[in-house]
């Protein structure tokens, strides 16, 4: 099945620090407390730790803005928009915002349990059928069985995803995928 977002209209969580904001599209199982998988959109708008998420998988893609990822004082990755960045949620990041505040996607996943992958695509896009994930429409409009959807719009899933069709000249599609770990042999 699948379920319909608009990010301007997803609840906005506040960060214990005050250093930015969580949009959180799904954490499932919902209601839990210990999520299998959590996807959501930040806005970063100082600079400062990333909380740790011992055991986590976690998968960032800037939006727009500009992001300096440090570990324990060190440059690890600048991070460049719509380029996914893969890294333990064990790991002490710091963010440092060399031009104000920015927007990020994130994809965190439960390891030993579900191996998450995204990317970026211009061209019609299928996830694999035992696959849960997202879309999330970052430019033109893309098509989803009656469904239209714009820039900022986008789907989750639990399995059987379906198929993307871009629409337009300018379509960018946002993506990421959480297979069960059996799946890849783990």
């Amino acid at each position: 099945m699948i379920h319909l977002f608009n990010s301007a209209s997803l609840p906005v969580t506040p960060w214990r620090n005050g250093g930015g904001e969580t949009r959180e599209i799904i954490s499932y199982p919902p209601g839990e407390t210990e999520f299998d998988w959590r996807i959501s959109i930040a806005t970063i708008a100082a600079d400062g730790d990333f909380s740790a998420f011992p055991g986590i998988d976690r998968i960032i893609t800037l939006l727009d803005g500009e992001v300096e990822l440090y570990c324990n004082d060190r440059l690890r990755q600048r991070l460049t928009v719509n380029q996914p960045y893969s890294f333990p949620g064990e790991d002490r990041i710091s963010a440092r915002l060399p031009a104000g505040a920015s927007h990020d996607f994130n994809i965190m996943a439960r390891r030993g349990s579900y191996v998450p992958a995204a990317g970026t695509t211009k061209s019609a896009f299928s996830p694999p059928v035992e696959a849960a994930g997202v879309v999330m429409v970052i430019g033109g409009q893309w098509q989803h069985g009656q469904t239209l959807l714009a820039a900022d719009q986008g789907a989750w899933w639990e399995n059987q995803g379906g198929h993307f069709v871009p629409l337009s000249n300018d379509a960018l599609l946002l993506w990421g995928t959480l297979l069960p770990s059996f799946n890849h042999g783990l």
